[in-house]
């Protein structure tokens, strides 16, 4: 039963399937020659079955959850603006259909296509997508070994002329890495080759059913599935240049910010110009406005760009969440640099009364304390766009209510002291005709104070998620006791052996495992025979 013993490359496939219809002869014969190879290649096959919303995809996430592995998900998205051809490091001749582009002269312009933020962009078709992804983690993997590669539905959206492609880089991936394969299609070939059998139940989520095995407890199930290691991603130029062309492509968003702040701008040269003193507060507040909507469509879409470059990630595209996150905000910040620096200077050719070096940082940080917020939400948290919109503007909305800017030195008494908490109250009383309109701006050092209200919303967020990261920090070392426990029991190690044979035991023999492991032994041995 356990063919697997006398392999030194053990790979594990990991079924799901949700129906037990019978697989067509053309669905057969393109894995016939597959079946053959893979017989070839001594293997751990595993098959979860289980009813329609018994819990199998989740089984799978939890899967991915406790192990390292490199994780492709059924529907994995991509930029739909990025071309196929800037991808760092990868070779799109070896896709089975790149040729057409070829012979179209379109290899170097075509695009991964698809939809983001409810625009659709011509490209790659969903299952040429399918494949890229495939072929990308196909190519990255190949110098490296002993990974876990989780592959959920690598069929589906492929049509059946281009399986074999798929089957045939499953054999070669399978040669160095463990693979965990998810597929409800062509189930009944795979099926025969299956080596284990994991049942989930939507009536109780608890427990599974490993072979003959009854009411094995799910997290024990989760620790037992399979190792690996994590993709070890090398930095380079590459990683820059691609991340580079990628932002400043025609749909990456800074050519339309361009646009529409040259326009926004224009328009407000041509009516404010020869301003006359006295009229500096109203000045100063269109101009905001202005740099604010040229900067805000940018600032709505890192919802939707957070969550592509995380997929990307996860198939390997690029470098790293954390670098790309870092570059992205940099981008996002020198964008507001620049928007404040041309607004400053459009309000110097309109008006002379708001000039010099201390007004100029004002306007900066008074911008910045506005646009903050949704970079913080938007790139480093989870949360929805509708959640990230409506927080985001927050500040906005704050600033208008208790600034006291928009009518000076009204307000409840107590209540309005929290003007103190804004930029825009500062920036105020930095501002000719209305500074002596307001109430209790400090003697010196209004600059300092204007920076420091501006910077408190980051102040604010990074104590938040530095909180919620030494909460997750407490779990994760709370979880791992817990699993270190669990690999320690006689059950984790006889279900080690039921899946994986021999090999478990050089596993629990490293991890250190008080189990009598000769028992284990000579049992495997006596299946084996």
């Amino acid at each position: 039963r356990k063919i697997n013993t006398l392999s030194k490359t053990n790979i594990l496939y990991f079924i799901f399937y949700s129906n037990k219809s019978k697989s067509s002869n053309t669905e057969k014969s393109l894995f016939v020659r597959s079946t053959i190879r893979l017989k070839k290649i001594i293997m751990t096959l595993t098959v979860c079955v289980g009813a329609s919303g018994s819990g199998k995809t989740t089984f799978l996430n939890d899967v991915y959850k406790s192990h390292k592995c490199t994780y492709i998900r059924q529907y994995h998205n991509l930029r739909p603006y990025i071309k196929v051809s800037a991808i760092p490091n990868f070779d799109p001749r070896k896709l089975p259909y790149w040729d057409i582009y070829e012979r179209e002269n379109k290899a170097n312009s075509i695009i991964v296509g698809g939809t983001i933020a409810g625009q659709f962009m011509a490209g790659l078709s969903g299952g040429q997508r399918k494949l890229l992804i495939f072929e990308l983690i196909f190519q990255r993997t190949a110098p490296q070994s002993d990974l876990l590669i989780v592959l959920d539905e690598p069929f589906a959206g492929v049509t059946d002329d281009f399986v074999p492609f798929i089957t045939d880089r499953l054999n070669e991936m399978r040669k160095k890495h463990n693979i965990l394969l998810v597929t409800n299609d062509h189930v009944d070939t795979l099926k025969k080759m299956a080596d284990n059998t994991v049942t989930v139940s939507a009536i109780d989520r608890t427990k599974v059913k490993i072979n003959d095995r009854e009411g094995v407890d799910r997290n024990l199930a989760l620790i037992s599935m399979s190792i690996g290691d994590n993709y070890a991603y090398s930095t380079n130029n590459n990683d820059l240049k691609f991340f580079t062309d990628v932002e400043f492509s025609a749909n990456g968003g800074i050519p339309g910010i361009a646009g529409f702040t040259t326009f926004a701008f224009g328009l407000f040269l041509l009516t404010f110009w020869n301003s006359q003193p006295g009229s500096e507060a109203l000045v100063l507040i269109a101009a905001g406005m202005i740099s604010y909507f040229s900067v805000n469509p940018y600032l709505l879409q890192l919802v939707d760009w957070r969550i592509f470059m995380i997929e990307e990630a996860e198939a390997l595209l690029h470098s790293s969440k954390s670098m790309n996150k870092f570059l992205k905000t940099n981008l996002t910040v020198l964008l507001i640099l620049i928007i404040s620096s041309i607004q400053f200077g459009i309000m110097q050719a309109v008006i002379d009364t708001l000039s010099g070096v201390d007004m100029y940082f004002a306007i900066l940080f008074d911008n910045a304390s506005l646009m903050l917020a949704p970079i913080c939400l938007g790139l480093y948290t989870n949360l929805s766009l509708q959640a990230v919109q409506i927080l985001g503007a927050f500040p906005f909305l704050m600033m208008i209510f208790f600034s006291t800017t928009f009518s000076p030195g009204a307000g409840v008494d107590g209540l309005k002291n929290l003007r103190y908490l804004f930029s825009r109250y500062y920036l105020f009383c930095m501002t000719p005709s209305v500074d002596i309109m307001m109430e209790g701006c400090p003697e010196s050092n209004n600059l300092l104070y204007l920076i420091l209200s501006s910077l408190l919303i980051v102040f604010i967020f990074l104590v938040v998620i530095g909180g919620m990261a030494l909460h997750r920090k407490l779990q994760k070392k709370k979880n791992s006791e817990f699993k270190r426990q669990s690999m320690m029991t006689m059950e984790y190690a006889e279900l080690q052996v039921e899946l994986f044979g021999e090999k478990a035991l050089k596993k629990l023999k490293h991890i250190g495992s008080n189990v009598d492991l000769k028992s284990l032994e000579s049992s495997v041995r006596s299946k084996s025979m």
